[in-house]
């Protein structure tokens, strides 16, 4: 019986039409290539079963403790996100009670990560992986499931394709904080979402376009972002300037980041914080309590949040889990910057 010709790292460069160094650099995670030559490497890659093996050498068959996590972030916002900080801290904090270490890259794309969570794994460099922020026909639940790789996906089983799932009820908690600020008199509520392509995004837009309209409000805005103070900021401006019986009295944000920044633009435009308009963050953190009004939150432990997550891996890779499930829903903490409107 014939051998199949193994596959190089050449012919990874002339299925993607360029050279091997450039091979390298992608998977190495190094500068010097567009996005869009990252991900034509990696598909390539992919179509011909070719992955490099980063570590046989030192590795010989070892089970590795290492979990891999890749984040579709830029880096500068990544560091300034609580959200992130205090999850990866809750990771972090199960794998050093496991002697475990964690493997951090930031990617342009999700191809990018597919790419690079099958290089980890063929590479023989983690032992299981963290996905995170899912969006709809997701391709990295068809990729885990072909590698046979342990994961668990952060997010709603509607995004995760079968996969082992921890989430947040997302639905829920829009509508209690549409509630609330219904409860206190606000018929004019505006909602400074994230990325519209992620799937908890839209998730949380639904289920406000739904109690807006079962609430009857006279008026509901929604706007995406990239979780960005700098487009908080600007989505902020852009709804209070209209005339004062257009502007929403209320205003949602995806993360406290926005929040804060909103708040600096309210004061700009010299509207008082809750007198001329109510402001509700989530993602509860310490920005929240440092602002003068301290702002309004639904709040969630996010430490917790990452090590349940973390457990719920090291289950499947032992195969003694608890399976999917969901963690407790952010519950609304009124603060100083959300009352009832003017009359």
């Amino acid at each position: 019986m014939t051998t199949p010709p193994r596959v190089t790292i050449k012919d990874v460069a002339a299925r993607a039409g360029v050279s091997k160094g450039a091979v390298s650099l992608a998977f190495n995670q190094k500068p010097g290539l567009s996005g869009t030559t990252r991900d034509r490497i990696f598909r390539a890659a992919r179509e011909l079963g070719w992955a490099p093996n980063l570590a046989a050498r030192s590795l010989a068959g070892r089970r590795v403790d290492v979990v891999g996590l890749a984040v579709c972030r830029p880096a500068r916002l990544l560091g300034l996100e609580p959200f992130y900080m205090e999850f990866v801290s809750g990771v972090e904090s199960v794998l050093t009670e496991q002697s475990c270490a964690l493997l951090l890259r930031l990617v342009r794309s999700v191809d990018e990560e597919v790419g690079i969570q099958e290089a980890w794994w063929r590479g023989r460099q983690v032992s299981g992986s963290i996905l995170v922020d899912f969006r709809a026909d997701d391709p990295r639940a068809a990729a885990a499931e072909r590698l046979g790789v342990p994961v668990v996906a952060v997010g709603h089983p509607s995004l995760t394709g079968g996969l082992t799932s921890v989430w947040t009820d997302d639905a829920t908690a829009v509508t209690e904080a549409v509630r609330y600020l219904a409860a206190l008199g606000h018929r004019r509520v505006a909602r400074v979402g994230g990325a519209a392509g992620l799937g908890h995004t839209a998730i949380r837009t639904a289920a406000f376009d739904e109690a807006a309209r079962v609430l009857g409000l006279a008026g509901a805005w929604q706007v995406a972002t990239d979780f960005s103070g700098e487009a908080g900021a600007r989505a902020t401006r852009s709804l209070l300037s209209a005339a004062p019986s257009d502007r929403p009295t209320a205003i949602v944000y995806d993360n406290d980041i926005m929040a804060v920044a909103g708040l600096s633009v309210a004061s700009e435009m010299g509207l008082g914080v809750p007198a001329d308009v109510s402001l509700l963050a989530w993602d509860d953190s310490q920005l929240c309590r440092l602002t003068h009004p301290t702002l309004s939150a639904m709040s969630h432990d996010v430490h917790g949040f990452g090590a349940d997550v973390a457990r719920t891996l090291f289950g499947v890779i032992t195969g003694e889990g608890p399976g999917s499930h969901p963690v407790p829903t952010p519950v609304l903490t009124p603060r100083g910057s959300t009352a009832p409107p003017r009359p």
